[in-house]
This record gives C-alpha cells, structure tokens and sequence, in this order.
C-alpha cells in the first residue's frame, strides 16, 4: 500500500490525482455526500495531553476514544446510551425509554459516516463508497430487520416511508430555505444530473408500491380478498427483486461509471464560503480500529433500536400519539438530525450539490435498498410484508416525488422553493398526526385504537 496522505494541491489544470479541475476532492477517499455531510458536525481533537502517556497501548485507546467518542459536536448525547440501558435493566417507564434511545441512535448513526470514511482512506475510494452505501441507512435496516423479527410489519412499512418522506420534504426544504436565507442576494445553482438520477430511480420505486395497491382496485367482486392479498405479495416480491438490481446498477453508475455526476462541484467563488482550509487529510485510527469501533458502534445501534421496537407501542399510549405519527415522523427527524444539520450547513456554504446529495441519495437508497431488502427478508423469516403502503401513505410518498421534482428541475433554487417544501412536511405530518382510520386487514398497516381518549395505536 502506498502512502495513506495524499495531498489537495491543485495545479492549474489538474487536481493532485490527475482528474480535472472543479471536482470534489472528498470522494478520492470515498466520502460521499453522507460523509461530508456529517463531517460539518465533527471537531478537531486535541491530543497534546494523550501523547504524554508513557504506556503505548494506552495511549492507543485513549487516542481512539478521544476522536471517535469526543470528536463529535454531539458527544454529549452519547449519555443516553447507558441511561436507555439503565432505564431498562431497572424497568422504569417504556416511554422513558424509547425516548433516550432515539436520543442514542442521533451520534451514533454521525460516527457510522466517520468510521466508513475512515476505512475508506484504507481500502480506496471505491470499497469506501460501497461500504458508505450499505452502512449510510444502517440505523433504519436494523429498525426494520428488529420490528420485522417481532412481527411489527406496520412499523417497518410506516418507518421507511418516513424516512423517504423527511429526505424529500424536510431535509431538502430547510437546507433549500436556509441555503436561500444565507444567500439572499444571489441565486443558487446546483447540477441537476445527479438528482435526474434520483428522481427516476424514486419514481421506478413509486411504481412498485402503487401497482399492489391498484390490485386492490382492479380486481373483480369475484375475487377474494385472500387471492388479492396473494397476488399483491407474489407481485412485490418480484418487484423487490427488481429494485435491489436497480440499485446495484445505481451504485455501478455512482461509483464507476458516471462518478462525476454526484461529485459536488467546486469554483473559486465557492471559497469564500469555506471557513475551513484543509491542505492535507489522513486518518485518525488504524484499520482495525476503525473496524471494531464500527462493529462496536453497529451492536450498539442495534440495543437501540431493539428498545424502539419493544417500546413504540407504550410510548404511543403514553404521549396520545399514534403508532404511524411516531414512526413516519419522530423516528426520522431524531435518528437522522446530525445527517439532516449537515445538509443544512452546506447550503449555509451554498454548496447545494452536498445538500442534495445527503436529501435525494438516502431516499433512493432507502427506497431502492431498504424497503426491497425487507420485503426479502421478510419473505426468509416467513412474514408476509408486501408494497403495498395503502392508498394514504401512497399518495403522500407520490406527492412528495413529484413536487421535489418540479422544485428541481431548473437548476437553480431560493427560499420560496424550500419553503413549500417544509410547509408540505407539515400537512403530511398534521394529516397523519389526526388520522385515527383504522386499515383495511392484508396490508400490513392495520392499526388499532388502545383508548378512546387519546390517539394511541397499535399494530395488529
């Protein structure tokens, strides 16, 4: 293996690798716009003390906890991991619990970005983006695989769909509307190839849950409900098949063949807004480090999530809320907030292409990559879990594209666009905050009232 530095001096026509001028330097290593993104939320570590420990092993981990624990902004949040442990070992309140768990998930899904982009300077930029690819939504597959084992298909369907959702509208329409506050006077510009991309691989996504839900609608008084229900799943498996080929053509596309499409453009005018100017990058942790830390951290995002599951349903009875509001909304803007004020920070920087990177590149990975993979590993645990959201979540997922699409698709961007966004996010959520509808049995929504009083729901 060569040298591990590689230095960021650009000639005058050529960066320091010998690919054109303008390009992102970032992803040399790997780091996509996930990583950069949460890059935003890291800070410098101070090691001056750690070098003055006689003992090498020591300082070792000392130098390991010091920038994977303590080289966060949200180290703090990192306390209500063995509060959530505690809170359950002593069996205090399950909302207590849920609520300090999705509190722990929120640094430990940064620190997955930092572990991947930190393997990646070993392994190269290309294993790097693939190894990004599959840990970059580790927090909603382990949700997902958990609620899946304890049979809460409802949970899976109405946590994916929300992520989804807070990618498009929420997360794209603050770093629009903060990316156009901060840039009042001038007009943003970001390049559309990548979120072409996007859209038509989130619109092939879309077509796969609506065709289960029009079987509904087109079969005949003659067929029965069980004959429906087992084409629809037949017909999403099928479909999942599909969508995990697609999304490996996506990531050959990404990372191979038309890389330049999503790495973020750079110009001389974009300096201005850097407040950072790194010269050279290496990493901070060995390989082997950085391994065990991310198979450490992945154990711990998987407690976490377990608590999740196991306490949704109190949490919903507890707070009056129902099952769909806390897993189509709350699960999302929490296990996704250091990702999400990434996104937002580069727009800050009016470097759009990062921010649109972070917003379209998680939904169609977790569109075309989580949902799919669920459904199939559903099907191996013998749960029948097909794509059919139902005709609300449908609609709203439907919506969702193809405003964003119409936002996007000249280019350019200001506060206004941004903030319809938002405001969509806020009817979307308002819609399913009041929804006490319950849902038609074989759609693997099907929620029931636990009190007449409040709007706690449980799945069936």
């Amino acid at each position: 293996m060569g040298s591990i530095a590689e230095p960021w001096g650009i000639s005058e026509s050529e960066n320091a690798n010998g690919t054109p001028k303008g390009l992102s330097r970032e992803l040399r290593h790997g780091k996509t716009a996930h990583n950069m993104s949460s890059s935003s939320l890291r800070k410098k570590s101070d090691l001056r003390l750690i070098q003055n420990v006689p003992c090498k092993t020591l300082k070792n981990v000392l130098s390991n906890l010091q920038e994977v624990i303590l080289g966060t902004k949200l180290a703090l949040l990192f306390l209500a991991i063995p509060l959530a442990v505690i809170a359950d070992y002593y069996h205090y309140g399950r909302p207590l619990i849920f609520g300090l768990s999705l509190i722990g998930l929120t640094p430990l899904a940064e620190r997955v970005s930092f572990l991947t982009e930190q393997l990646a300077f070993y392994t190269g930029p290309t294993v790097g983006g693939l190894l990004n690819a599959t840990c970059g939504n580790a927090t909603e597959l382990i949700i997902a695989i958990l609620a899946l084992a304890n049979n809460k298909v409802a949970v899976v369907k109405y946590s994916l769909l929300g992520s989804i959702l807070s990618n498009l509208l929420l997360v794209l329409g603050s770093s629009l509307f903060c990316g156009g506050i901060a840039n009042i006077r001038r007009e943003q510009r970001f390049d559309r190839k990548q979120a072409d991309v996007n859209f038509f691989l989130l619109l092939m996504g879309l077509l796969c849950h609506l065709l289960p839900l029009l079987l509904k609608y087109a079969a005949t008084g003659e067929a029965s409900t069980s004959l429906i229900n087992k084409m629809s799943l037949s017909l999403s498996r099928t479909s999942s098949i599909v969508m995990l080929i697609a999304y490996i053509a996506y990531l050959i596309f990404q990372l191979w063949t038309h890389r330049q499409f999503f790495e973020a453009q750079e110009d001389d005018e974009d300096d201005a807004y850097n407040d950072e100017v790194t010269v050279e990058e290496t990493p901070v942790i060995g390989f082997w480090s950085g391994f065990a830390w991310l198979a450490g951290m992945t154990l711990v995002i998987a407690l976490l999530s377990e608590y999740v599951v196991a306490t949704i349903e109190d949490a919903s009875d507890s707070w009056g809320l129902s099952v769909s509001f806390i897993s189509i909304i709350l699960l999302p803007i929490v296990g996704n907030a250091a990702e999400h004020a990434g996104a937002i920070i580069f727009a800050f920087k009016n470097k759009l292409d990062i921010s649109l990177g972070v917003a379209l590149g998680s939904a169609t990975q977790i569109s075309l990559f989580v949902v799919p993979l669920s459904v199939i590993v559903a099907w191996i645990m013998g749960i029948k879990m097909d794509l059919n959201f139902n005709t609300l979540e449908t609609s709203c997922l439907a919506l969702a594209i193809i405003i964003t699409a119409f936002t996007l698709q000249d280019g350019t961007s200001h506060y206004m666009k941004g903030l319809v966004l938002m405001m969509c996010y806020v009817i979307i959520a308002a819609c399913f905050f009041v929804d006490q509808i319950p849902q038609p049995k074989g759609t693997g929504l099907e929620m029931q009232p636990k009190n007449s009083e409040g709007g706690g729901f449980v799945s069936a």
